[in-house]
């Protein structure tokens, strides 16, 4: 387990990073989640090692950071934002020189088994600069993972790969699960969704809410969405917060044509669908669309971090 207490980093006169405290499972994905600036990547620095902490601890299975740096870095593979390769290296010299940095045992046999993982065989006689998005990732999955780290850190996974990309980048997250603890960060909410067992989300350096998805459901200040579309007035999000009570917000989610739909989100559980079919039959508004949602983690995450 690591164990996270008032972690605090100041850049001069920023907070980057205010007072965290967190606990992630042995064998669990954790999904970090903020906006641009909210100190994802600081804490994921200082969990590595990068960074030192102005205040706080980080503690893996009852061993501090603090005490025991170098044993704590040999336990974490780490995946930068923006994965850094040598790219006048061909993919089996460049792993051969990582092997030698962890001091790697038979680091030839270790080589094969991770690019086998990694599904790289086929381009270890390959040079870096030449390969895609994609293998450079999986090239900097296989270096994260070649001492057989017991967590991995991995920042922006998927940034710019395309979408059959990054579906192999996710399948890769998931069977590394089997036997190590994943921290995560990522700006594409639908992936946390699909590979996080919990969630952490940070704003303005600090914790905004964590807990699985579901708790962080019962969180979110939106008690109700609803879908309406059709044939409507222009001024319609202007005026309905004032023809029906309890409405937080009318967003347009999308139009065709004459034809507008809107996300309407209320303040309670109460379903406003009657009192909007009412509406529409009196003000003589063609409905097509005109059904509840549940809040997605996009809905939550926003309400934890806009304003």
């Amino acid at each position: 387990m690591i164990s996270i207490t008032g972690l605090t980093k100041r850049f001069g006169s920023v907070t980057a990073v205010n007072g965290i405290s967190a606990e992630i499972r042995d064998n669990e994905i954790l999904g970090l989640l903020g906006p641009n600036g909210a100190g994802k990547t600081t804490t994921m620095r200082m969990l590595t090692g990068f960074l030192t902490p102005d205040e706080g601890t980080i503690a893996v299975d009852g061993v501090s950071a603090a005490d025991a740096p170098m044993e704590l870095q040999r336990m974490i593979g780490y995946l930068p934002e923006n994965n850094p390769l040598y790219e006048d290296m061909n993919v089996f010299e460049y792993l051969s020189f990582v092997a030698a940095a962890r001091e790697i045992a038979q680091p030839r046999r270790r080589i094969g088994e991770v690019a086998d993982l990694c599904r790289i065989r086929d381009m270890l006689t390959r040079s870096i600069g030449e390969l895609s998005k994609g293998y450079r990732q999986r090239v900097g999955f296989a270096a994260a993972i070649l001492h057989d780290p017991k967590i991995l850190i991995l920042d922006e996974p998927t940034a710019g790969l395309d979408p059959n990309q990054a579906r192999e980048v996710r399948q890769l997250i998931n069977e590394f699960k089997k036997n190590k603890t994943i921290v995560l960060s990522t700006h594409i909410l639908p992936e946390v969704e699909e590979v996080a067992d919990r969630v952490v989300i940070i704003n303005r350096g600090s914790i905004a809410a964590q807990g699985s998805i579901a708790e962080l459901h019962s969180l979110t200040t939106r008690r109700g969405i609803v879908r309406f579309g059709g044939a409507l007035p222009k001024d319609f999000a202007v005026r309905l917060p004032g023809l029906i009570p309890g409405i937080q917000s009318v967003e347009l989610a999308g139009s065709e044509g004459d034809r507008v739909e809107y996300e309407i989100q209320t303040t309670t559980a109460e379903d406003i669908r009657p009192a909007l079919f009412a509406l529409a039959v009196k003000e003589g508004w063609t409905v097509t669309e005109l059904h509840r949602v549940s809040a997605s983690l996009e809905h939550i995450f926003r309400d934890l971090t806009i304003g």
